[in-house]
């Protein structure tokens, strides 16, 4: 029998994602699968904080076992910008531009970044999990790289197709699901996840 487990988030592209990574073993349902089209607010000031307030929402109103992530692109050169900011960075800049511009948002950062050398940069992820009776625990993935001068790519979404892991000469928009779901933060965190619900399961 599957566990099930809701995962805090509507984005197609990272529960896709997240089901991919945790296999057959785990139900993951959708903030729509169990009714909820609330807007969860974000308004933490770190990673774990954000996380933790979306799983906490879904918990306190649904009861059911959450998980919610965070992810942050941290770049050397801008002192870890965007970080909590990246899915709106473009949209902090100039209001009228939508959250979740992934376009809007490379172009800032490659803007920003123009004729920097330092281009180093980690993405980091931070899952919170709140299980029965309110047990939270955290599970974190880094991994470190490059921002690329330029797009290359077209998987992914995101920041993806600028951002270059370290070990490989391509972005993760060239790599594919398929690599970047072994090597990603996400992937990192997720399975770090899944090895701690497989252990109190069994």
């Amino acid at each position: 029998m599957k566990m099930k487990i809701v995962f805090a988030t509507n984005n197609a592209h990272k529960l896709e994602e997240v089901r991919q990574i945790l296999g057959e073993k785990f139900e993951v349902l959708s903030l729509a699968d169990i009714g909820c089209h609330e807007d969860i607010p974000e308004t933490g000031q770190t990673l774990q904080e954000n996380a933790l307030q979306k799983a906490d929402y879904v918990f306190s109103r649904y009861h059911l076992d959450c998980f919610a992530d965070d992810t942050g692109l941290e770049v050397e050169a801008l002192g870890g910008a965007p970080g909590i900011y990246s899915a709106r960075y473009a949209a902090m800049e100039q209001p009228s531009a939508a959250s979740h511009d992934s376009e809007a948002n490379m172009s800032r950062l490659l803007r920003e970044l123009d004729g920097k050398d330092n281009r180093r940069a980690q993405f980091r992820t931070v899952v919170a999990l709140i299980e029965q009776p309110g047990r939270q625990q955290y599970f974190e993935g880094v991994v470190k790289g490059e921002i690329t001068h330029q797009r290359n790519g077209a998987q992914g979404f995101g920041y993806d197709p600028i951002f270059r892991p370290d070990g490989y000469d391509q972005t993760f928009a060239e790599l594919g699901a398929e690599v970047k779901n072994e090597i990603s933060h996400r992937a990192r965190a997720i399975k770090k996840l899944a090895d701690y619900l497989l252990e109190i399961e069994n």
